[in-house]
């Protein structure tokens, strides 16, 4: 990713004088900071004086490093109100740099797998509503991430959906019937997995919510959760094993791929 060549702000300089004050509290260097989070004492003395604007994974390192517990994640959302990334676009640039992704959905199907229609119909239920012409360029922008699938070198891409995912008719029958066609061709592609996690399972790893593990170019894994208000990284090594553990017993609990394949095909169907 590019960085931005910009004048460091006030907003900068007070975030980086806020985090290193933080980090002299504890009676702590910069090297010793670099010890327990995945960056540079370089890329730290930078943040801390101003230079350099650090991005969402950054800032969730070093507030959970700090035990800042959030104080930093919302002094950092001054950041990026007038133009450097927001979480959601930090996700997309990291997402296509991706060696791996882990995708636990739950409400939704994730923006790789959505056909235009079906992301149209998200766009136009989203409330406060857009306008046709925020919808449009919301639905361009999601097709525009979907390069990753074909992309060379192939990112290895493995998608766990709940069952309810695949019965929510967004968009209507035949926009729905569509969606679980172009499910159907996800499936063909060598470096794609795709599970189904079935209504019928008594117990369930998922329940806390849906998640994303993301493998970055050096093979970091970080982990990234979406809400309501927002979303967030989690770049701490104990959050991210975690997650990859739930993800592991999430994939065990669901059907296997040539079993899930066969759920679509009867839903298609109407056998389910």
């Amino acid at each position: 990713m590019t960085e931005r060549k910009k004048k460091p702000s006030l907003a900068a300089k007070v975030f980086g004088a806020q985090s290193r004050m933080m980090r002299e509290r504890l009676g702590w260097t910069m090297k010793d900071l670099e010890k327990r989070i995945p960056y540079t004492e370089s890329m730290i003395a930078k943040v801390e004086r101003g230079e350099r604007v650090p991005k969402p994974p950054y800032v969730v390192a070093v507030d959970e490093a700090l035990a800042a517990q959030g104080l930093l994640i919302e002094a950092a959302k001054l950041l990026w109100q007038d133009g450097p990334p927001e979480w959601t676009q930090e996700y997309r640039e990291l997402q296509a740099e991706a060696l791996s992704l882990w995708v636990y959905s739950t409400h939704i199907l994730h923006g790789l797998l959505q056909t235009e229609d079906y992301a149209r119909a998200v766009f136009r239920s989203v409330r406060p509503s857009l306008d046709e012409e925020g919808v449009e360029l919301a639905v361009q922008r999601r097709l525009a991430t979907q390069q990753l699938l074909h992309r060379k070198p192939a990112p290895r891409l493995v998608f766990v959906l709940e069952e309810a995912v695949l019965r929510k008719m967004t968009g209507g029958q035949q926009v729905w019937e569509g969606q679980l066609r172009h499910l159907m061709k996800c499936t063909e592609l060598h470096n794609l997995q795709l599970q189904i996690m079935p209504n019928s399972r008594e117990t369930n790893a998922g329940v806390e919510g849906p998640f994303v593990l993301l493998e970055t170019p050096d093979h970091r894994t970080l982990g990234y959760v979406s809400g309501q208000q927002g979303s967030y990284f989690l770049a701490d090594l104990e959050d991210v094993s975690m997650l990859s553990h739930r993800y592991g017993t999430i994939q065990s609990q669901a059907l296997d791929p040539e079993s899930s394949v066969a759920f679509i095909e009867r839903l298609l169907a109407g056998d389910e």
